[in-house]
This record gives C-alpha cells, structure tokens and sequence, in this order.
C-alpha cells in the first residue's frame, strides 16, 4: 500500500461553487489523478439524457419516484425519528436501525437531480429541511444516528453486528459529496464531515474507539474514499483501508447466520469466492476497488476482481440479480440459482451496478459494462413499476401460478413502501445520476460505453472539448449514430462499446464503411476529428435462447429469451383462459413482434414464440406409472422481464421447458 499523504483537492473534486446549474463537478464515482485506473468519468454535467429508454426512466424518476420517495421519507418514520430529537415529533421511535438511511439517499438523489432543475424547484427546498434537520439533530463530536440518540438504553457503537451506525453515516457522507459536486444543499458537507472526523477518530488506524471493530454492514469504505476524494483530507482514505484490513477475522462473531453473513468470515485480501448477505458482498467489494485504486493496491483489487469473476461465473441470475435465499438475502453455492425462490435484491442489482462501473474505471474491460448494462436492463429495471410509485424488494424468476403471497419479501404486484424501504430511495439515487455512466475517458480519448440518447461535452486529451450527439435506438433496436464536432486538430480515440450480445455489427465513419475489430469489446476509431464527422455503429438485434450451465439443477432441460441486453418472461396474463403457466412449454420462436394496444405501454419490442399447453391427466402427486396428457399449441408473446406484473397479479416465468418437439 503507498503511503497516505494529504493532498489539496483538485478543482474538479473540490466542493462546487453557490448555484447549481453549471457547477461542473465530478459525479458520484472521482478518482484522483493519481488512481490506478485505467479511464475517467466525465463531470456530472457533461452529458444529458434527450431520448429513448433510460432517458425516459430517468424522466420518470424525477416527476414520480422521487416526489414519491421524499412524500413517504417527510411522512413516515424516516423524518420523525430525527424530528422527535428536537422536538418537531412527537411519534414514537419505530422503524429499523437503519432509518436514516432512507433520508440520506432520498437526499443524494436531489443532489444529483439539481444540476437539472430550477433553483427554486419544491424537490430542492424539501431536500434542503432535511438537511438541515440533521445538522439541528447532530451532537456536538459530529454524532448523529436517530436509533441510537432516541433510545437512552442503546449506547454509541455497542452493536455491531446489527446496529448499522457505519452504514448509516455512509449514506450521510454519499449525500454530502453529491451535494457538494453539485453546488447544492448548503450544510450537508459541514455535517457530514463532522460525523467522518468522529469516525476517523475512533476507527481510524489511530483510532481511540474499540481495537478491531468493524461493523455488519459495509458501506462506510466507500463513502469514505469518495469524501477523500471530495476534499483530499488523507484520514477518509486511511480510515477506509483500516476498515477493509480489520474485516474478515471473525471479530462479529457467528450470530445466527455466521461470520460469512457479516463479510467478516475470510479476509478480504483472501477472499476466493463471494458469500454471505448479497448487499454487504457487493457494497465490500466496491469499498475494496475503491481503495485499492487510491492506494495503488494491485493486491486488493485482484482480489476484488477474483471475487466478482466467482460471482459473475457461477452465481448470477440471467437477469444479472444476485443473491438466492431468502432466510438470509445472501448468495447461495455455486449454481444455486432457484427461479421461484430468488430473492434477487433491488439493492444488490445496485450495488452490483456501482461494482461494475468502478471495475470498468480500474480496469477498462468491456465486459463490466457489458454487466452494467445486462443488470440494468433486467434486475434493475424490474425494479420499479410503470408509474414509477410501485416497486419490488425482491426479484423472483418465477412466480407459480396460485401464488398468494403479498409478504413484501415475495409479493404478485409491487408495492408502495417496505418496512424496510432500502430500495426505493436507493433506485432514485442511482436513476437522478444515470446519464454519468454514459461515457469515460483516458488518455487516449473518449469511450461510449453505453447505447443512449445524449448530448455530451467530452474533454480531449489536448485539454480542448469536443461535442457528441448521440442517437440510439437500442435497447429495441441496434443503430447508434454519434455526430462528433470539434475544433481540435489531433488525433484522438473514439471507441464505442459492441455489446457481448451482439452477434454481428459494423461501422461507417461519414457514410464510408470501415474494416475494424473488436477484440477487446470495443470498435477504436482514431483520427483528427477537427469539423464535424458521424459515426454510425449498427448491431445485430436478434432473440436469442439462453441455455443454463448443466449445474444449475433448477433450470435444467429450460431455456430464456433475449433480445439484445433484455430478457423476457411468460405472464399470466398472455396466456389463453384456464392456462396453468406450469403446464406451458416451448415448441419454437417465431422472432420479434411489434407491440400494439395495451401491450404497447410496456415495450414496443415483444417476443412470438409457438408454445403447446400439456393437460395433465393424472391428479397424484407422484405415481409409478407413466404420466399422460393432452397438448394444445398456441402462439403467445413474451413481454420484458422489467416490465412483468404491471397488468394483473398473475402467475410469471423467465425459465421455460423446452417441449420433446421443441425446434431448438
């Protein structure tokens, strides 16, 4: 590890200026300069969303997710905790540990959103009561935490396996650095790191607070390397380190669901597979990355990368959720991918979706945008409903037909709020910053690495700017045309991202055809661009039938569908009358089909596919002699997986039986 040094902040990871329209900050992920990364971000504000699909979910988030989310924050238990500490509630302390949370990540998804509102937006000046109700609430040594401040039988740090006290001061730092990159909500800064000078002093490699301790739920390290990288004050940096170095000892103890649960069973730097609480996986992982580009840790980061390659290998859905047991939200055994019992966590697609997007800046790999944009496209997106008011915590691949559970864990329709509301707030955070991880930057030019609609402002590597238009229609389609204008006479890198799943592609720069290779996951196009030249990449859109590693016992003799970076499900609601979605198996696709009617509110792409219904004639749970039954065939169509149980509650599937005279 090199040594930690305090350094000034550069202009672009200092705290932006008054006003927020313009403030050119970084977005939620700066690396230093000095990073072991291979690409940069670009400013928060250097790339807007104009159309198409995330420019639309984006757009959604903004005027219903998060009015929405800010209603049930200023309404519910996650404002009056705090507010009862200064007398502005007098609601009893109810909720989990980790409340505050929900008011932090509500408050960072503001921030990010500011650059994109007017100064005196509602959104701004309810985010802005918040704030400062915290500042009211916060102790003099920088302590806030509604639990433990509300309850005189709970004292500071005393539980950590389930207390949650690092974790919660986590989301108050991320809220902090979002406003302050973009010059919004005076005084978040000044709490939070009042709060991380307290934490850097008691859990600090100097620290004063109990030898060892580490908390259940990682997510302080990288909310700590992020306010280094805000401000330059080294400690954040230490103290996040110190943090990964004290994890893995079993120093939390077994509890009910063993060390493993808590991250703290293997030390990170020996870690050879991921296990445990899916979350806390993810969220160690990604604090881990974090560090190790800021502390030139080639160690640490493959260990990193060791851990997501198991993760990535054998235990990720086809949706790229994560995560398959109930009991314990965690990640299972290698191929341990139940459809009907995935718990696939709205928060672990997230949190796999920040993992990826800093393995891509550490690395410069393609294939972790390809997961960028296979988990969002999928996990992530089925996270929230069309009005974007309704969502799932978790994710199932399968939902049997009779299913009459509407415990939150497992419901048939997405619902308005959790007793533990993680996911809601976590999806506005990520959703307002979406348009940040459109592009990167290197040395040797610019890289789009996800298909959308924008228009950018990309610095050069001579230091001077050059403009993008970008037009995609995918995710339903496979044109991308990017209009490059600029004035620089050199030569630079254009590089656009060919996803895995396209089967064939090509590209022309000015309407003239060019011979490239993508061996790397990229088409590299240098030249001077100096005036205005196009670029139009064009992919092959086909449907595509998955088919299950053999291990994955569960899905065995079943196979998905794909079209580009989307994979579709069977609903209920597709079915003729009377159907049992078990009954159904798959004969053959027909291909791609035009939506039309209602079906076209929930895409304009869905899949035909030729599927015959078997009639079971027996009734006996199991029997010895052969089974028989009648076959009817029927044409159906297979909407998006993202958009599935937002007709009717009815019965879904992603995983479909191939019939004994299926046409491969």
């Amino acid at each position: 590890m090199t040594d930690l040094v305090e350094r000034p902040a550069t202009a672009a990871q200092a705290p932006s200026g008054a006003g927020a329209a313009g403030a050119g900050g970084a977005g939620p992920v700066a690396p230093t300069p000095a990073a072991l990364s291979q690409l940069q971000p670009l400013p928060h504000d250097a790339a807007e969303l104009t159309a198409g699909w995330l420019h639309d979910w984006q757009q959604l988030t903004l005027t219903s997710t998060l009015p929405h989310v800010l209603d049930r924050v200023e309404q519910g238990e996650a404002r009056s905790n705090l507010a009862r500490l200064v007398g502005e509630s007098d609601a009893p302390l109810t909720g989990m540990f980790f409340t505050d949370t929900d008011v932090y990540k509500a408050v960072e998804a503001v921030a990010w959103a500011s650059t994109r509102l007017p100064a005196d937006h509602p959104l701004l000046a309810r985010a802005q009561a918040l704030v400062d109700l915290v500042r009211r609430v916060q102790e003099p040594d920088g302590y806030v935490n509604s639990r433990v401040q509300g309850d005189p039988a709970v004292e500071r740090w005393s539980d950590p396996q389930w207390g949650h006290e690092l974790y919660t001061a986590g989301h108050l730092l991320q809220a902090a650095v979002a406003a302050a990159r973009t010059g919004s909500l005076p005084g978040a800064l000044d709490t939070a790191r009042a709060l991380a000078d307290l934490v850097v002093a008691l859990f600090g490699p100097d620290g004063t607070g109990r030898p060892g301790y580490v908390e259940g739920h990682p997510e302080v390290e990288t909310a700590l390397v992020e306010l280094y990288r805000l401000t330059g004050h080294a400690p954040y940096l230490a103290t996040a380190a110190r943090q990964l170095e004290v994890r893995g000892h079993g120093w939390l103890g077994e509890d009910r669901f063993g060390s493993a649960y808590f991250q703290d069973a293997v030390p990170v730097r020996e870690a050879h597979e991921a296990t445990g609480h899916a979350v806390r996986q993810l969220y160690l992982l990604t604090g881990a990355v974090d560090v190790a580009v800021e502390t030139g840790d080639a160690e640490l980061l493959a260990a990193a990368v060791r851990v997501w390659d198991d993760l990535d290998s054998t235990k990720t859905y086809v949706t790229g959720a994560h995560g398959s047991r109930h009991r314990d939200e965690s990640i299972g055994d290698a191929y341990e991918l139940p459809p009907d019992r995935a718990y696939a966590e709205s928060c672990a697609a997230i949190a796999t979706f920040h993992l990826a997007w800093r393995l891509l800046l550490a690395t410069g790999e393609a294939h972790y945008a390809d997961a960028m944009e296979h988990v969002l496209h999928n996990a992530l997106a089925a996270s929230t409903s069309l009005s974007g008011t309704e969502f799932f915590y978790s994710n199932p691949l399968h939902l049997r037909t009779g299913h009459g559970g509407e415990h939150e864990d497992a419901p048939t329709q997405r619902l308005a709020w959790f007793t533990c509301a993680c996911c809601p707030p976590n999806i506005a955070r990520l959703l307002t910053s979406a348009h940040d991880y459109l592009l990167t930057r290197s040395p040797a030019g610019v890289q789009l690495q996800h298909h959308a609609s924008a228009v950018v402002d990309a610095a050069l590597p001579s230091g001077a700017h050059a403009h993008l238009e970008v037009e995609s229609d995918q995710p339903w389609a496979g044109t991308t045309r990017v209009v490059v204008t600029t004035e620089d006479d050199d030569a630079w890198e254009l590089a656009l991202r060919v996803p895995a799943w396209a089967r064939d592609w090509s590209v022309s720069v000015d309407g003239a055809p060019v011979d490239a290779e993508a061996a790397d996951g990229y088409v590299r196009l240098r030249r001077s661009w100096a005036g205005q030249h196009e670029v139009v990449l064009n992919v092959g859109v086909t449907v595509r039938q998955l088919t299950p590693h053999p291990r994955v016992d569960a899905v065995r003799g079943c196979v998905a569908l794909a079209r580009g970076p989307v994979v579709y499900a069977l609903e209920q609601a597709d079915l003729p009358e009377g159907t049992v979605l078990e009954d159904v198996r798959l004969r053959r696709v027909i291909g791609a089909a035009r939506s039309s009617g209602p079906a076209a509110a929930l895409a304009p792409v869905l899949v035909e596919a030729e599927v015959e219904v078997q009639h079971p004639h027996e009734t006996a749970l199991y029997s010895s002699a052969p089974r028989s039954h009648d076959t009817d065939v029927h044409v159906v169509r297979l909407v998006p997986y993202h958009r599935w149980a937002n007709r009717s509650p009815g019965a879904m599937r992603v995983w479909l039986p191939l019939s004994d005279t299926s046409a491969g």
